[in-house]
């Protein structure tokens, strides 16, 4: 294939989850429900957590924070899709490829650190409840929250800045629905080793770390537990832990997911499809898995709807 160096490219084009245009209603119809959904419900969840003053606590807190998250990380990449499909146009100019692709690991790398930090929540709440309240004081909240935005700040803003250096061929056709990091980095003329490098690394320090720092807390949560001889203390300790449990198992298992279908498949549709697990749904069942089986949020929205019918 001839290559010819264009550092300054205009457009790439996204190609989408499917060549076939009488599929593309469908496709539409289906992500704008699945946007709605995960829209309305994570806005609920952050809403009931403001109005309802019970549930002004760290754990709540940074729950607020990770539907906040979720929000972000799924709006990165659903509304530039329906408008591809809506307006029958596949190509996404290069600053809004590079800023897409800036924002997605903003939000995906914070969703992962506050699943982390919602781990120690639930450590410290369990293994240590005496001193819970000094050790998870509305400062040290503050300062984890603030680590997380920054962390993940500056891992998106390297990456962004690697992709800068790179010039791309005449072939820039993304077989994605979203300029995703591998996908961009495969279409470079220049080399790529230093990008690879940079990429696998931080990924997987950034996968590994947290993690390991997710199994460790609930290996001694569960330890905990298990001492605990009253079957009802028992009980609502492990439902307290069983939502955040679920949404760990769901985000990492399906990014997990991703990557393995990715290296098993000679399908270049597949890793755009299988990635819709955890860009989108993971997302839209966040709110669900937290509100079905906690009855203070349960509470809260109650509370939330009461308001607004009172109000209208």
């Amino acid at each position: 294939m001839e290559q010819q160096n264009q550092t300054h490219i205009s457009e790439f084009i996204l190609l989408g989850l499917s060549d076939e245009p009488e599929l593309e209603p469908l496709v539409f119809g289906l992500f704008l429900f699945m946007y709605l959904v995960t829209f309305t419900g994570n806005l609920l969840i952050i809403l009931a957590i403001i109005m309802d003053s019970h549930l002004h606590t760290p754990m709540y807190f940074f729950l607020s924070n990770l539907s906040f998250a979720d929000i972000c990380f799924t709006s990165t990449t659903v509304p530039k899709m329906l408008l591809n499909i809506q307006m029958q146009n596949k190509v996404i100019t290069y600053e809004e490829c590079i800023t897409q692709m800036y924002f997605f690991i903003l939000f995906g790398g914070l969703d992962n650190f506050l699943l982390t930090v919602m781990a120690y929540d639930r450590f410290v709440a369990i293994c240590h409840p005496l001193h819970y309240t000094v050790m998870m004081n509305p400062l040290f909240c503050g300062l984890m929250l603030l680590a997380s935005w920054l962390l993940s700040i500056v891992y998106s803003l390297l990456h962004g800045l690697m992709i800068l250096r790179l010039s791309f061929c005449t072939e820039l056709e993304i077989s994605h629905f979203f300029c995703e990091l591998s996908q961009i980095v495969q279409l470079a003329c220049s080399d790529t080793f230093i990008n690879d490098l940079v990429m696998y690394f931080t990924t997987g320090l950034l996968g590994i770390i947290p993690l390991t720092g997710i199994l460790f807390s609930y290996s001694k949560i569960v330890s905990s537990i298990l001492r605990i001889t009253s079957a009802e203390s028992k009980y609502k300790a492990f439902s307290i832990c069983g939502s955040h449990l679920s949404v760990i198992c769901l985000f990492y298992g399906t990014g997990l997911g991703v990557y393995l279908s990715s290296a098993a498949t000679q399908n270049s549709k597949a890793p755009a499809i299988a990635s819709v697990m955890y860009t989108i749904v993971t997302p839209m069942l966040n709110p669900f898995i937290y509100s079905l089986r906690n009855k203070d949020i349960k509470q809260g929205l109650r509370k939330l709807f009461n308001l607004e019918t009172f109000s209208t």
